[in-house]
């Protein structure tokens, strides 16, 4: 096989990544926008000696899966991968990603249950982060997402996987930015103004905090006119800040922000706990599907732990330390990002919450002074995972349970195997749908000493 030959094939499998996987007398072919059981014509886009990677030419005959998507944008924008299949499905293959993860890393012998489904399939991404740029001749601003593989934005008017107020409020931007000389940005170059809007809404007020992230130091006149605008023409919106991010770097938010005009906030209810989010806020971006995972943490707490005291870790605002308060005895919170711990502070302060205990700095150094042992740890780390030296400090602050939350099965099961390894039982992991129509799933899984 080389790179152009055409085949025809039955795809059998799905990967981590949301390819179909085909294979030739036992040699593995990755194939974009497939469904396992689809009959498709592929080309070969790429040979390499362990496997190939292909695109799909014709469907010959569709898996019984598939699905016309509600989105005309699918095949050319980069954020909905899956769309194409049913729902259901997706959650299925889901928990076959985290399955396998377990089984192929982990080496756990584990039965994963289905993903739970999110509350909202359509409307429910409530962090949109649109790059920006314009046209060469016509000035005209261009937002929306990357095209897959690429840095070529398709301009998308309607997205139906984010709240309608975001289209609203995106086409304002595209239509008014030219008037107050807010230019779109050049990314080779390094040239232009406005590089991103970033909205953060909300599920329980529908406001929108608005974020203009700009290749500048400071705030000319024109743009603070401009936020203005969007402020007072725009009911939803609670409030409009400015983002400097003058670095030449693919990093979306700068370090530094500056309110314009009303808040620097948009306020979102998880559970009954009121949060105020950030334009830099680490939050989850799917607040219904968040509440599910919070309240599948607070009810294996509250039904198998009695006056537990606890480690919230890779806290953020302290999500899960707030909302599992009153389950709690006490609640010790560690986060590096000093921002979020203020934050925290006032949202715990804010909500009546009295028994956190707040602390910044890295997890890993933190663990390493910590006397004090645990009823449980909390690890939600990013997706690259927990370093050996925090799980070995987690295993050893911990009387008896971790509950390890995670964005990335491959780094879960390499964490779980390391702490099988020190004598640990993995007794469940459970799988949550927060991005619905993309390969990434989220898992909560309970570990015992």
């Amino acid at each position: 096989m080389q790179t152009g030959d055409e085949l025809i094939l039955k795809i059998e499998d799905f990967s981590n990544l949301g390819y179909g996987i085909a294979r030739v007398e036992g040699f593995v072919i990755f194939v974009e926008n497939s469904c396992p059981q689809d009959v498709v014509k592929i080309k070969l886009t790429k040979v390499t000696k362990n496997y190939a990677n292909a695109d799909v030419i014709e469907i010959i005959t569709p898996s019984p899966h598939r699905v016309k998507p509600f989105c005309a944008m699918q095949k050319v924008c980069g954020a909905c991968q899956l769309q194409f299949i049913d729902y259901d499905y997706q959650l299925e293959l889901k928990r076959q990603i985290t399955e396998e993860a377990m089984h192929h890393i982990a080496g756990l012998n584990i039965e994963v249950p289905l993903t739970i489904a999110s509350p909202q399939i359509k409307e429910y991404r409530h962090k949109v982060q649109y790059p920006v740029a314009e046209t060469k001749v016509s000035k005209r601003l261009l937002a929306g997402y990357y095209k897959q593989k690429t840095h070529e934005i398709v301009n998308i008017k309607h997205c139906p996987i984010q709240p309608a107020i975001c289209d609203k409020i995106i086409e304002f931007i595209r239509e008014n930015a030219p008037k107050y000389c807010v230019s779109g940005y050049n990314e080779k170059k390094h040239t232009g103004d406005l590089r991103h809007v970033v909205l953060r809404c909300s599920t329980s007020t529908g406001k929108v905090l608005v974020t203009l992230v700009v290749n500048s130091t400071k705030v000319f006149e024109n743009l603070k006119k401009f936020a203005n605008i969007i402020y007072e023409q725009i009911p939803q919106v609670v409030g409009v800040c400015i983002n400097f991010n003058p670095q030449k770097t693919n990093v979306i938010l700068g370090e530094k922000s500056e309110c314009i005009c009303g808040e620097y906030f948009v306020e979102e209810k998880i559970l009954d706990k009121t949060f105020k989010i950030g334009s830099n806020t680490f939050f989850q971006v799917n607040p219904k599907s968040a509440e599910n995972i919070f309240r599948y943490v607070k009810d294996y707490i509250k039904n198998n732990l009695q006056d537990a005291v606890v480690l919230d870790a890779y806290a953020g605002v302290t999500s899960f330390g707030i909302c599992i308060s009153d389950v709690c005895k006490q609640i010790v919170s560690i986060e590096e990002n000093s921002e979020s711990v203020r934050l925290g502070e006032k949202i715990a302060k804010e909500n009546g919450i009295t028994n956190i205990e707040f602390h910044s700095g890295d997890a890993a150094e933190f663990f390493k002074n910590e006397t004090r042992k645990f009823d449980a740890v909390i690890l939600d780390p990013p997706r690259k995972g927990c370093t050996k030296e925090s799980l070995d400090e987690a295993f050893r602050l911990s009387k008896e349970t971790i509950i390890y939350v995670s964005c990335n099965p491959a780094t879960l099961a390499r964490d779980l195997k390391i702490l099988t390894e020190k004598g640990c039982r993995v007794e469940c992991i459970q799988p949550f749908d927060m991005f619905c129509h993309t390969y990434h799933v989220e898992n909560v899984a309970i570990i015992y000493k």
